[in-house]
């Protein structure tokens, strides 16, 4: 049998006496093909139900606020029949066991590149942008507690995200004998797979990755990194903190006043790219960022440093400041909604590459209600399920359609 989803395809006429006509080019392709480019881990020999219908279901239900294998395969069953044969199941439904043995023998990456090519197809172009925009990718790593590897421990994904469109660009599983470090430079490739070209593209990412390593194959790819500077590079720290910062002129002062506290947040940067310059490759700028917070009358300070490789001209005081707040967006809008609205520390998925599936279809639920518009997931996804066949026919459109 033929894996093919078109054929099958239909659209849901509005009356149930009258029969569904043929999904028409603009209809079918959008979602599902972009999910025909995820190889299928089957025997071809016995397969009776499509992969991309299976794929596709998973989405839908995800998008719909599915927060495990299980809760997929119960959104899928609870599907009129109309519902189900426009995703391709036209000879029955698969049992729930079905589907989650085929998700859980995906190729993760694979299906994470698909489906961020399919969201950033989707996003509306921006009405305009800045003189000075530059595109910023936050990358940071997540532990899924409930979830365990064969030999008992804990999974570990790192993940990049497009900040200014909230889309998980891509995600990779770090191995289990080892760090985010060595998982660095496989998520610059699956970036790079899905935007083409990291030419002039800027990483954010936590002082974990302050890495020689890190900064120059960015640099060979034409991208550009800020990151912190701490305590796991000491000399580093200690040529940062010795610059003359008293007598350089503060660049930009920020305030903002919420939940109980008034915060300042003030940042001077100096051009360092010089013979006897700091240890660090292809760093242009040193940055200093002191942050001044009162809460209930009490006075805190915290101090950072940081380096940037892009030069004075092209990266203002201003930019500075709001770079470095956008690594908080993959905590804030992605990993605390999976969190939260998801349950995901709670679900305990445990074989194969399930972990890191579930993962994948719960960071492209966020994305798609985010490029939609959305600001609270747990209501858009709640008005999903509401109305599945709306659902269905902006994923399955080539057009982006909001809900």
């Amino acid at each position: 049998m033929t894996s093919s989803l078109i054929p099958a395809l239909a659209v849901t006429a509005a009356a149930h006496g009258t029969p569904p006509t043929p999904v028409t080019e603009g209809e079918h392709g959008g979602l599902l093909r972009a999910l025909a480019a995820v190889p299928d881990p089957r025997d071809p020999r016995g397969m009776r139900y499509p992969l991309c219908a299976v794929l596709a279901v998973a989405v839908c239900a995800v998008l719909a606020g599915a927060s495990s294998f299980a809760a997929i395969s119960d959104w899928l069953h609870d599907l009129d029949e109309h519902a189900k044969m426009r995703l391709g199941f036209d000879r029955g439904v698969p049992a729930g066991t079905t589907v989650w043995r085929l998700l859980t023998r995906l190729d993760a990456g694979l299906l994470a590149t698909a489906l961020a090519g399919w969201l950033r197809a989707r996003t509306p172009p921006a009405p305009s942008r800045p003189r000075r925009y530059r595109r910023v990718i936050a990358v940071d790593g997540k532990t899924l507690r409930g979830a365990r590897r064969p030999g008992g421990g804990q999974v570990h994904l790192l993940s990049a995200l497009d900040t200014s469109t909230g889309i998980v660009l891509a995600q990779v599983t770090v191995d289990a004998k080892s760090n985010e470090i060595p998982a660095f430079a496989p998520l610059l490739d699956a970036v790079a797979a899905v935007l083409g070209s990291l030419t002039g593209v800027l990483f954010v990412a936590d002082a974990l990755h302050t890495q020689t390593g890190h900064a120059r194959e960015i640099a060979a790819r034409g991208a550009h990194l800020l990151i912190p500077v701490k305590g796991n590079q000491p000399t580093l720290y200690a040529q940062l903190k010795a610059l003359p910062w008293p007598q350089i002129p503060a660049g930009n002062r920020t305030r903002d006043r919420g939940h109980g506290r008034r915060e300042t947040r003030t940042v001077k940067a100096v051009t360092i790219a010089t013979p006897g310059g700091i240890t660090f490759p292809h760093a242009e700028q040193a940055v200093r960022i002191t942050r001044t917070r009162i809460t209930k009358g009490k006075t805190s300070r915290e101090t950072c440093y940081l380096t940037v490789s892009l030069p004075a001209a092209d990266a203002h005081p201003a930019d500075l400041q709001d770079w470095t707040r956008r690594h908080w967006h993959i905590e804030n809008m992605v990993h605390h909604v999976r969190d939260v609205t998801f349950r995901e520390d709670l679900h305990q998925a445990r074989t194969g590459t399930g972990p890191a599936v579930i993962a994948t279809l719960r960071n492209t639920a966020i994305g798609y209600h985010r490029i939609n518009g959305e600001t609270n997931i747990a209501r858009a996804t709640r008005r999903a399920n509401r109305r599945p066949h709306d659902l269905i026919t902006a994923v399955t459109s080539s057009y982006p359609t909001t809900q």
